[in-house]
């Protein structure tokens, strides 16, 4: 990351079952970790973190795990095709809840989630009201996976 945000930019989203989401504040838990793609293959980098963020679901009942697929505001016409394919290629309605695609400017989204580029995922764990507590990127490594339930830990006790 090229500098430290402290709160989560306002966006706008769908989630695969056509609810709309105003972000931050329709994140549904009191930490939620948003991971933001850019991507197809970014698809493989969050599939990488999901066991682990799996376990922490069970440990942190106030826990929530959001993917953001974002794509340039050039494709909202095709959106039906491109929600509807990610949508048929997941089974699980729980995980189709949870996946917001962003149709935006992705510079302006990069640039307020103080990332350097597009070349990996972004990884934002979010309070309730915005502030952004914690982040990494790229895929699971043991580090990022520790100071992520660090940060976790040091939320939930306060």
């Amino acid at each position: 990351m090229s500098e430290t945000i402290v709160t989560f930019p306002p966006l706008e989203a769908r989630n695969l079952e056509g609810r709309g989401f105003r972000l931050p504040q329709d994140f549904g838990g009191e930490q939620n970790l948003a991971m933001v793609a850019f991507q197809r293959w970014h698809q493989g980098l969050i599939d990488s973190w999901m066991p682990y963020l799996t376990s922490l679901q069970q440990t942190y009942d106030r826990f929530q795990v959001y993917e953001l697929p974002t794509l340039s505001f050039m494709y909202t016409l095709m959106r039906p095709i491109i929600d509807g394919g990610m949508s048929a290629a997941i089974p699980n309605k729980a995980t189709r809840e949870h996946t917001l695609t962003m149709y935006t400017d992705v510079n302006r989204v990069v640039r307020s989630l103080g990332l350097s580029d597009t070349s990996t995922i972004g990884l934002f764990l979010v309070e309730r009201g915005g502030r952004i507590i914690w982040h990494g990127q790229g895929g699971y490594d043991e580090h990022q996976a520790a100071a992520l339930k660090q940060a976790l830990d040091r939320s939930q006790m306060l």
